[in-house]
């Protein structure tokens, strides 16, 4: 890697800590796999954004393991101020409200999901440590340690993520209502609130009926707001002529249709851009006209094999960009400066995709740059458009050294009836793809099976759970099966209501696809995933006893109907109105597709489940209930014994705790090397 870098910031002498890089340098491999702890661990450095104007740097960060904290560089001297910290909870979310004021909310990483039952809260403070002011109540209480403020909001205020025009001391929150007063109660309606963050006065936006979202413009001010009513989602557009909400659109919010679109941001003239197929199989980024309601015909970004998914770049005044995932993410930019920029910063980085993230009113000469691979960590850099220095900020996951990291490649496979299938593999760290074919041949392997499943399950990147099983000597397969989303409208379609049956057939086909490669050994092939993945662990032992020797299934739905009937001892999250608008066209309705349902639920095949089985479950998962898990267990232990069994209770749906990680990747560690191990 290059070796330009400038000595870092000088964060470590005056906080008495340290932002470490990884080492750029190709190392020799150590003789043990790094430690599970390096993929797991909650990161030291895990966030930075520059100030509107470019001339300071907020970082969150932790000292020793120790309470993330914010902390502000003011860049032209490197002079560094810890502005929030709590004794006894985190800093999580932060963003500017302007260049000398932020906003941030807390979290409490030391405890789980099933401990956590007080609100974020929201917080604000001047870029030098002054005038700290709570805004929302993070429980009953107030924050005692910064004093006591008059008017704060309850406990169920949020902070809306999209920044505005940054040039006030306004924020915008959501206050989200429910039915009932459990948390757990299905959402009414959205409101936005407009919140000072000096004063603590508030004003709520008038909406147009039960909102579900907002779509702030450039200016920062509210713009769209998107209602929902059974299934029928409506788009209400605040005109700025009349000021008053007029409606221009409307169609199925969870099945969609061809007059479907889904708002992305307003430009810095005005524009509204929105993501739409326009009857085509994939989802471009267009502009809506808003005089008369219609998507256009040209995109402004479209791809050959993926759905756009991205976001704007803009400055005060002017569209620079559009920031796009395909199979990695990167951007086309319309500034000739920033395309001449982006061009100069890849050649210093060649290794690696950067993000380069101007600030929005630039005042000073840096850029923030956030840079990854397949082996890399995400990492983040100051770079000097007057010096062409880079100063290297922190990495998301500090130990990890890029050498000693597995290669990932995306393959296309075609399944038993012609659809491609495009799938992940990442081979072990000794025999990287530049190797001879021999030395790839008959390595153990680990299908391992997204969640959603309706969503796009890997982009290329480094990613802790494939880089692990990496590190410890097997090949990962991960296949975007049918149904998964980001590849256009037909490869999304044809997977609905094919849970357990052509969706479990592609994740068998890219199987088999590896073993014919010379890639698996197919005596040594285990199947694995959570939440769908975890479901389809399941059903790929049920219709394939041949192919996976094992499984590992952690928050995985056992039995389909259970989504729509729950249970009398937990309370399921999702909501009602899915369940009955959107599960039984995407997933399989209950009363017209019971055989099907039960040919493919795993509790009542699990008499066809004889392979070893590693199953952990969330004691306070709402999205898949501990009596998923227990349920199967009953079932499967009258005739398999073979089955190791964990529930972390205090977490939820996934492991938000390292010591639940680092304990769970443990036991798949083991787990593994007695199934499929040696040859």
């Amino acid at each position: 890697m290059s070796t330009r870098f400038s000595s870092t910031l000088r964060i470590a002498a005056l906080l008495a800590c340290t932002l470490t890089m990884p080492a750029f340098a190709a190392e020799a491999a150590p003789p043990a796999p790094p430690p599970i702890a390096d993929f797991f661990n909650n990161p030291a450095f895990s966030d930075a954004n520059l100030s509107p104007n470019g001339k300071y740097l907020a970082v969150r960060f932790s000292n020793d393991n120790k309470r993330d904290r914010l902390i502000v560089i003011e860049l032209a001297t490197n002079a560094v101020k810890v502005v929030a910290q709590f004794a006894d909870r985190d800093v999580n979310t932060f963003q500017w409200v302007n260049d000398e004021r932020l906003v941030l909310d807390s979290t409490d990483k030391t405890i789980g999901p099933g401990d956590a039952i007080y609100g974020p809260g929201l917080f604000a403070v001047n870029r030098d440590g002054s005038n700290f002011r709570q805004l929302v109540q993070v429980s009953g209480n107030f924050v005692q340690e910064h004093g006591v403020a008059r008017n704060v909001l309850p406990a169920n205020h949020y902070l809306v993520g999209q920044k505005g025009a940054q040039v006030s001391d306004d924020v915008y929150v959501i206050n989200p209502k429910r039915d009932g007063l459990h948390e757990a109660g299905d959402i009414k309606y959205v409101n936005l609130v407009r919140l000072n963050t000096v004063t603590g006065r508030t004003e709520t936006v008038k909406r147009p009926g039960p909102a579900r979202g907002w779509l702030l413009d450039h200016k920062g001010e509210p713009r769209l707001c998107m209602t929902l009513e059974q299934n029928i989602e409506t788009i209400w557009y605040l005109d700025p002529a009349s000021e008053e909400w007029r409606q221009i659109a409307f169609f199925d919010a969870y099945l969609g249709g061809k007059d479907a679109f889904t708002p992305l941001a307003f430009g810095p003239d005005g524009t509204l851009y929105v993501l739409s197929h326009a009857g085509k199989d994939k989802r471009a980024l267009r502009t809506f006209d808003l005089a008369t309601n219609k998507v256009s015909d040209k995109p402004v970004v479209a791809l050959a094999d993926y759905d756009f998914s991205g976001r704007l770049i803009t400055s005060r005044d002017k569209l620079l960009g559009v920031r796009y995932l395909s199979d990695a993410r990167a951007t086309v930019w319309f500034d000739e400066k920033m395309k001449a920029l982006q061009a100069t910063i890849d050649a210093a980085l060649p290794a690696t995709a950067n993000m380069i993230n101007p600030p929005a009113r630039p005042d000073s000469p840096w850029v923030l740059v956030q840079s990854y691979s397949d082996k890399q960590p995400e990492r983040y850099m100051l770079y000097n458009l007057d010096t062409g220095k880079f100063n290297p900020v922190g990495s998301t996951h500090e130990r990890i050294v890029p050498a000693q990291m597995a290669e990932q490649e995306l393959v296309r496979i075609t399944a038993r009836d012609g659809l491609t299938v495009p799938t992940w593999l990442t081979l072990p760290t000794a025999v990287p793809a530049a190797m001879p074919a021999a030395a790839r041949k008959n390595l153990p392997m680990v299908v391992l099976v997204h969640g959603g499943p309706y969503v796009r399950g890997r982009e290329w990147r480094w990613s802790a759970d494939s880089q692990f099983l990496a590190s410890r000597g097997y090949a990962v397969l991960e296949p975007e099966f049918r149904g998964s989303t980001g590849f256009g409208t037909g490869h999304y379609r044809a997977g609905w209501k094919q849970w357990g049956l052509k969706m479990q057939d592609d994740i068998a086909d890219a199987t088999k696809w590896a073993i014919a490669q010379g890639i698996a050994d197919p005596k040594r092939i285990c199947i694995a995933g959570a939440s769908y993945g975890g479901y389809a662990t399941l059903m790929g032992l049920v219709n394939d006893p041949a192919l996976y020797k094992c499984g590992i299934n952690w928050v995985g739905v056992t039995d389909i109907n259970l989504l729509y009937t729950g249970h009398w001892s937990f309370t399921s999250d999702m909501s009602s109105a899915y369940l009955k608008y959107g599960a039984p066209t995407l997933i399989g309705d209950p009363e017209k597709d019971a055989a099907q349902l039960r040919a493919t639920s795993p509790v009542l095949q699990a008499a066809r489940i004889t392979q070893p089985l590693l199953m952990a479950y969330g004691g306070a998962d709402r999205r898949v209930p501990l009596y998923h898990g227990k349920k199967f267990l009953e079932a499967l232990k009258e005739h398999n014994q073979n089955v190791e069994w964990v529930v972390y209770q205090e977490e939820g749906h996934g492991w938000s705790l390292p010591k639940n990680r680092i304990d769970f990747w443990g036991r798949v560690e083991k787990f593994l090397a007695r199934q499929i191990g040696t040859p």
